[in-house]
């Protein structure tokens, strides 16, 4: 809930969205969380998908130009094995954000979640603040998260 609450906040600051916009969504997420529907629980998708007030390619365009990210398409990403045993698909879904790759000490982190300091200060405790960010759709981390989960689902069945 703070990382929707904070996203909806920057949204409204960097004047992406209306603060009535805010409101209905917020309205909306509170029916979602009380009806249990955890991955539709997102004030992004909310705003995107359901009342239309912001595009993902408005919000990818800001990320871009006002805070310098980098953009990535996770489609054709081939995760390193080191780092599927640190990646908690509960984390990724409640923030909306991967971890997809290491080079070093740092580490690769995909979201669509960047104004959302909660989600920033969450994954960058996780790595010890060795994160370097890039920007994507909610699409590109749903499929990532499916192909996660399948690839954990049929490891466990074959180890079983």
């Amino acid at each position: 809930m703070r990382s929707n609450r904070l996203l909806g906040a920057n949204l409204v600051e960097n004047n992406l969205i209306k603060l009535e916009d805010l409101e209905k969504a917020n309205e909306r997420l509170f029916e979602l969380v009380e009806t249990g529907t955890g991955r539709e629980a997102s004030i992004l998708a909310i705003l995107i998908q359901e009342d239309e007030v912001l595009t993902e390619d408005e919000l990818l365009a800001f990320l871009v130009e006002e805070q310098g990210l980098g953009l990535i398409d996770l489609a054709d990403v081939d995760t390193p094995d080191e780092m599927k045993e640190v990646i908690s698909a509960d984390a990724c879904w409640s923030t909306w954000t991967v971890p997809f790759d290491k080079e070093g000490d740092f580490y690769y982190i995909a979201t669509s979640y960047y104004l959302s300091p909660a989600v920033r200060e969450y994954w960058e405790n996780e790595f010890d603040g060795h994160v370097i960010w890039y920007g994507t759709t909610m699409d590109s981390i749903v499929g990532f998260l499916e192909r996660f989960e399948n690839e954990q689902l049929l490891r466990t069945t074959a180890e079983g």
